[in-house]
């Protein structure tokens, strides 16, 4: 007796559709998610003068990126291994790489609408206008500083079961990154910190997409910055798929 087995694209198929109809149940939270990094571009509209509008573009993707990595891929990844949505597809003849692939594709989907969204922002409300470089560069460094945040949250969920603890380290991460990098990055903590905030995944991705924003401005520190945050990508997803049980 033979056994039909699915083609892959059938099967990659049928999770996106699922994982997007997911997302678009849960639209309310995906709203939130979008809003704080739009909130961030409207409210730092006084630094464009001082700073740049690169910079503000920057931010608000950064933080929108943590935010999408954490709060989002993160906790639904836990609330569905909790429910035992994975060992119900394990089940059946499903790859493994396709259930995480189909995740992966929707939160790039959902990085690349924000940072659309943030372009829009900036230019109608901020007047930031970037070259038509500038705007690509800047959104494919958006997907790699995503990339980051993604592997980090895979390596959380990876090392840590109990749904709740999860939920309760992310947002402890998510502030520490945002807290600690932006005042970081300003000086307010210190020399010392800020040295080491600018290496830290906050800092590299920052620089990455700040500098690829302004085509013309890109230096090797961005090119280290750009190395460190694939590094950080690589280590953060070999440990977190090494680690991460499906139920």
């Amino acid at each position: 007796m033979q056994t039909n087995i699915p083609q892959t694209s059938a099967v990659m198929t049928a999770l996106l559709r699922a994982d997007f109809t997911t997302l678009w149940r849960n639209r309310r939270s995906l709203r939130l998610v979008l809003l704080v990094p739009l909130v961030i571009v409207i409210s730092w509209k006084g630094l464009v003068k001082t700073m740049g509008g690169p910079y503000v573009i920057a931010g608000g993707i950064t933080i929108g990126l943590i935010s999408i990595g954490l709060l989002g891929y993160t906790n639904s990844i836990a609330r569905d291994r909790d429910k035992g949505v994975f060992q119900r597809l394990r089940v059946g003849p499903v790859a493994a790489w396709t259930i995480m692939c189909s995740r992966i594709l929707v939160q790039i989907a959902t990085i690349m609408v924000m940072t659309i969204a943030i372009f829009a922002v900036g230019s109608a409300v901020d007047k930031i206008t970037l070259s038509p470089m500038g705007y690509l560069m800047g959104f494919l460094a958006a997907i790699l500083g995503g990339a980051l945040y993604l592997s980090l949250g895979q390596l959380i969920v990876g090392l840590i079961k109990n749904p709740e603890t999860v939920n309760s380290t992310t947002r402890l991460v998510y502030f520490i990154f945002i807290m600690v990098g932006m005042l970081g990055n300003f000086g307010v903590l210190g020399e010392a910190v800020k040295e080491a905030v600018q290496w830290s995944p906050y800092g590299v991705v920052n620089r990455v997409i700040g500098t690829a924003l302004q085509p013309a401005t890109w230096n090797m520190q961005a090119t280290y910055a750009m190395l460190a945050t694939i590094g950080y990508t690589i280590v953060f997803a070999a440990a977190g798929i090494r680690f991460f049980k499906w139920n």
